[in-house]
């Protein structure tokens, strides 16, 4: 321990600043008269004897009987004990006393707090997690379930969850699941942690090689309470910043994400036997990694011309353009009758893929992270461990190397089976619907502002007018430090210019027509305390509408946890169905959080839709940003006559998109995701 470390105690304990340094200098030093002391420390006589007295009635400091007097230092040891005596006294009295505090605090409180209250809660930092985490397990009592990563589960056990969560095992008869991915790479870290946690622990995991995706970490407690894990899911990340999570008790979002955990699962095998599958790599003929690249091609594409009954792709969203353009082989398997489906990302990019993919085969877009893969009648599993690239044409052979082929039935159906069970989840509109709920044409994905074709979408951004494509992500945050010099906080009269900076995401949501809800485009945004207004949390919704003879998106529905901002955006909305459904909701009812390049959403009220028959139950959704960043500048004149101008640096997104009251868990269309942004909004020009 360090002189910096003791000094640090020396303070807990009580010592101001000047105490401790006097304290240390005397140990040195030995016994020392006052004089001395000050002369040496080039401090005030007066102000020595003063600390050498407050030092004294503290029993860190003893006077001898000589005169002039010396002073000397008690032992740090000692010190210590009388430290650790004097805490654990004060810890005895208030354990003695704590009866009566309480029966005295239960006079004093009138309100007793709703305990039941639905609430976010955002915990900041590794050690507070766990300590939240700790909590949870000591109130488990029926199910706890983790789905977390080799590392964060070994934090745990070092931050002592594990020896808890045992002794809560033999208080009670509580279940305890953990599901965790496993691979070759972290094998070694499993086997040094298994044998560290209780045997009570029922550890399972989950196989990334098989196709799914990073699994959303998460701890839910008796399907009341949940954290969500919200940081980025890179590992060297989360060592040099702080880890983020969500707490909630909002029973319909716990439920959501218990279905998530349970779907997880069920796809798992006990990390037993998955320890002894990666160690003997179940050698078989039929299970093998083919490293060379040519043979690997000719494999697959001889099965593949083999097909009979169905085939079951899963690609990137370049691999899908590379399948639209195979037409006589399309045509072929259709002429055939095999069924064939397909799951990708679907971004502007391949909208035109898609549309030509439909005349011969289904198309249902997932999020960006599956691999590639191939299930051939059910019988034959190829996974590819590259992506297919942009702009090879043909397909280059480095796509093919090490391609992992079976047809191993209990593994292929395996795998079949999640696919499967994601491709029903998955509830994507077709092209088609997504196409004719409006006549506004795509624009050239070379332009920078590409992804914010779905503002154009809305009645009130219909005027937006693209001033700069050449921008830069600096110019942008440049003009963000700058127009928050010019920001007046608490000045918001209409004459004035408002100035609003946060980050903010905007996806088209497509229901299933049976659950009676209408499309949407949802847009979710975040203002920081430089804004006009201050911290702010709203969220719009907009619904097809008929304006002036043309069907477009109308804003109909907002809520916010500021008040401040109300009149003003009643008058910015003023003409529109929302201009009198703005609702006001608590701050632990809305809840919106960006980390990197994930923006999470969520409101625990139903929306309601005034003018119609709609209700939106309280949900989720996830913006995943994706590919470069897009920077931009573009200006908008609403009906209220003010103008708008807005800097951004951008993302397309994926998103998705839960419904926990209908237990629906699907994916937003056409989404994009603003990482920083600045809106200036100016007043209109007064006519001359």
């Amino acid at each position: 321990m360090d002189k910096e470390a003791i000094e640090k105690v020396l303070k807990n304990f009580g010592l101001t600043e000047k105490e401790t340094e006097v304290y240390v200098f005397l140990a040195k030093h030995g016994a020392i008269k006052g004089l001395k002391i000050a002369r040496q420390m080039k401090k005030d006589k007066g102000q020595i004897y003063r600390i050498l007295k407050n030092l004294q009635k503290k029993g860190l400091v003893e006077a001898t009987l000589e005169n002039p007097t010396r002073f000397t230092a008690v032992p740090f040891e000692k010190a210590l004990d009388s430290f650790i005596k004097s805490k654990r006294e004060e810890v005895a009295q208030i354990e003695e006393a704590k009866k009566d505090l309480i029966s005295v605090w239960k006079k004093i409180s009138q309100v007793e707090i709703e305990s039941s209250l639905e609430k976010f809660a955002v915990i900041e930092g590794s050690k507070k997690i766990h300590l939240k985490i700790s909590q949870m397990v000591k109130e488990t009592s029926s199910k706890l379930s983790m789905a977390l990563t080799i590392a964060d589960l070994y934090r745990a056990e070092q931050l002592g969850v594990f020896g808890i969560l045992n002794k809560q095992f033999k208080k009670s008869n509580v279940e305890f699941q953990a599901l965790t991915q496993l691979s070759k790479q972290n094998l070694k870290l499993v086997k040094v942690l298994v044998p560290k946690l209780s045997p009570n622990l029922n550890f399972r995991g989950i196989d990334p090689d098989l196709g799914s995706p990073p699994f959303s970490r998460m701890v839910i407690r008796d399907k009341e309470e949940a954290i969500l894990f919200i940081s980025d899911r890179n590992e060297q990340y989360l060592k040099e910043e702080k880890e983020i999570c969500l707490f909630t008790n909002s029973k319909k979002i716990v439920q959501a994400f218990g279905v998530v955990f349970e779907d997880l699962w069920h796809d798992s095998i006990a990390i037993e036997d998955f320890i002894v599958e990666i160690e003997t790599g179940k050698p078989s003929p039929k299970t093998q990694l083919i490293k060379n690249a040519e043979r690997a091609k000719n494999s697959y594409y001889e099965i593949l011309d083999s097909a009979k009954d169905e085939i079951l792709i899963v690609t990137s969203s370049s691999g899908l353009i590379e399948l639209s353009k195979n037409q006589l082989q399309l045509e072929d398997w259709s002429k055939r009758g095999i069924s064939i489906k397909i799951m990708a990302p679907i971004v502007n990019e391949n909208l035109a893929s898609v549309q030509q993919l439909l005349k011969w085969s289904e198309v249902k877009h997932i999020p960006l992270g599956y691999f590639e893969s191939v299930i051939i009648d059910g019988q034959h599993l190829f996974q590819f461990r590259h992506e297919i690239e942009k702009q090879k044409k043909p397909i280059d052979l480095e796509f093919f190397e090490n391609t992992f082929y079976t047809n191993e039935f209990n593994y292929v159906q395996k795998t079949k089976n999640m696919l499967i069970d994601l491709w029903i989840k998955t509830r994507t509109p077709s092209l088609q619907s997504l196409r004719s709920s409006t006549s506004f044409q795509l624009l050239p994905q070379k332009s920078s502002i590409g992804h914010h074709s779905i503002e154009k979408k809305t009645g009130f951004m219909k005027n937006i007018e693209y001033k700069k494509i050449n921008i830069t992500e600096k110019e942008v945050q440049n003009k963000i430090k700058k127009e928050k010099k010019l920001s007046c906080r608490n000045h918001a009269n209409w004459s004035d210019t408002i100035r609003l900076f946060g980050y903010k995401g905007l996806t088209a949501i497509y229901p299933p027509s049976d659950f009676c809800l209408p499309n949407m485009i949802i847009g979710v945004i975040h203002h920081d305390e430089d804004s006009t207004f201050g911290v702010e949390n709203w969220i719009y919704v907009s619904i097809m509408q008929e304006i002036a003879n043309t069907c477009t998106f109308v804003p109909v529905a907002i809520i916010q946890d500021n008040a401040k901002s109300i009149p003003f955006r009643k008058k910015v909305f003023e003409g529109y169905p929302v201009e009198n459904n703005i609702v006001l909701l608590e701050k632990n009812e809305i809840q919106i959080k960006m980390k990197a390049n994930t923006l999470f959403a969520g409101w625990t009220k139903p929306i309601s839709i005034k003018e119609s028959k709609y209700t939106l139950p309280p949900a989720c959704l996830l913006f995943e940003g994706y590919g470069d960043i897009n920077s931009g500048m573009f200006t908008n004149t609403a009906l209220s006559g003010r103008t708008q101008e807005v800097w951004h640096n951008s993302f397309d997104a994926f998103t998705s998109f839960f419904l926990p009251q209908l237990k629906y868990v699907g994916s937003g269309t056409e989404a994009f995701f603003e990482r920083e942004a600045v809106l200036i909004s100016r007043p209109p020009k007064l006519s001359r």
